[in-house]
């Protein structure tokens, strides 16, 4: 790592990876070009059904702030947590300690939040540092690379505050600044349009599940002598007017109960340790880290001789099981199943089937999860087989499948079209900052 004086005083660590910056670009630490770092109170605040957001780590995992699954708090809580600085849009929140440690997001505009614990606000002085450049800069794999390793006293990464009012900043000419902004701005606004798209597809997926599958909308209208809403009367005359009693219950007559394992089937990840890399072609190996971040930047790589039934690829449907338990469509390119993940698979059923249906099992297996004493953070196999499916008969399931399916695929392909997006970003970012690209010529 190389060293320059900023002043008598004052050592400014530039990082190793970056080279000789273009002419009129300056370095300067980051309390040189800021207004203030702020720390978080030291404590865990209490969550509330409504009022002011509190933003966590895992909130802006993405570089983006998440609100839709953001906590909340009260109004007094609020006010005790601002009683130093009051985030406002312009401002940054940057992550310092955690699995997601490193990571900065802006405030959105007329959206009041607090800091959550691990959570540190920054404010740029705006006459010499442009807010949305300092995200990408504080996000970008040079500013990775330099904090790797960073750790105060124990086994939990951490960035403390002195640690990040000394972090480098490159400064280019502030015009500079803004069209690099507004470049890569324009790639995470189409990423977080179809974030945001995709909310809707899988909201609709999982309202039309809930009323096929365990409202039973449908069959309940039929039985009242009712149209049932929003279908055709093809659709409708396949669902039945009456129940049957079941092991699961009442349901729909002539449906079938099967358990959950025994519609797809559950494969547990490798104990990857045991395919180190070599010096050949590696795949990233995916945890429940890459899980809940979406993709494997960063992740840790194992060799290619992998059975290929552990290969998981784009669509693939993977549940974590341990510790943070997750259902998800992995869109983040080829890689290798770690342990604690399953990988979902079915050759009777379509993936929307066994999808949403692992899904809807997901908040009863996360409080099995959360009991212990008894499961040790996890679930077992025989809880699989304790959650009961409805199988409606085949011409109605191919019905729905033309109904459901597209959604799924569509979320799909956005989410593949948002990595893609994401590594175009991050293949322009080092080239934009080193001063090899001007933002300048992508202009129209």
């Amino acid at each position: 790592m190389a060293f320059s004086a900023v002043d008598e005083t004052k050592m400014l660590h530039v990082p190793a990876a970056y080279g000789e910056p273009p002419k009129g670009w300056s370095w300067s630490r980051l309390d040189e070009v800021s207004e203030g770092v702020f720390d978080c109170p030291h404590s865990t605040p209490k969550l509330t059904d409504a009022g002011p957001f509190v933003v966590r780590t895992q909130d802006i995992i993405t570089g983006v702030f998440r609100p839709d699954q953001a906590g909340r708090v009260s109004e007094e809580t609020y006010a005790d947590r601002i009683a130093r600085v009051t985030p406002s849009y312009g401002d940054l929140l940057y992550s310092r300690e955690g699995t997601y440690f490193g990571i900065a997001a802006e405030v959105p505009p007329k959206t009041r939040v607090c800091l959550g614990q691990r959570m540190v606000l920054i404010r740029a002085d705006r006459h010499r540092l442009d807010f949305s450049f300092l995200r990408h800069w504080l996000n970008s794999p040079i500013m990775a690379a330099h904090i790797h390793g960073y750790r105060d006293g124990s086994v939990t990464e951490r960035l403390n505050i002195p640690t990040i009012r000394a972090l480098p900043v490159l400064i280019p000419p502030l015009a500079e600044q803004k069209a690099i902004a507004a470049l890569l701005g324009a790639l995470d606004d189409k990423i977080e349009l179809n974030r945001r798209m995709n909310a809707k597809l899988e909201e609709m997926a999982r309202a039309l599940f809930q009323s096929w599958f365990v409202d039973f909308d449908p069959v309940r209208a039929k039985l009242d002598g009712r149209q049932p809403f929003g279908l055709d009367q093809w659709t409708a005359a396949l669902f039945p007017d009456s129940f049957q009693y079941s092991e699961a219950g009442d349901i729909p007559k002539g449906w079938e109960v099967r358990s959950l394992d025994k519609i797809a089937h559950y494969l547990n990840g490798l104990a990857l340790q045991k395919h180190p890399p070599g010096e050949g072609p590696t795949l990233p190996v995916i945890k429940i880290a890459q899980l809940r971040k979406g993709d494997s930047v960063g992740a840790d790589r194992c060799n290619t001789h992998v059975p290929p039934n552990y290969i998981i690829q784009n669509g693939d449907v993977l549940f974590s099981w341990s510790g943070s338990l997750e259902v998800e469509l992995w869109c983040g390119g080829p890689g290798a199943l770690n342990q604690h993940l399953f990988k979902v698979t079915s050759q009777e059923f379509p993936k929307w089937f066994y999808f949403l249906w692992t899904l809807y099992y997901l908040d009863e297996f996360r409080l099995i999860a959360a009991d212990k004493a008894t499961t040790m953070g996890h679930i077992q196999r025989g809880h699989l087989s304790a959650a009961k499916v409805l199988i409606p008969p085949p011409d109605l399931l191919d019905v729905l499948t033309s109904t459901i399916s597209p959604l799924i695929d569509l979320l799909i392909a956005n989410r593949i079209e948002s990595q893609t997006l994401a590594t175009l970003r991050d293949t322009l970012l080092p080239k934009l900052l080193s001063g090899e690209l001007k933002a300048e010529q992508f202009s129209a």
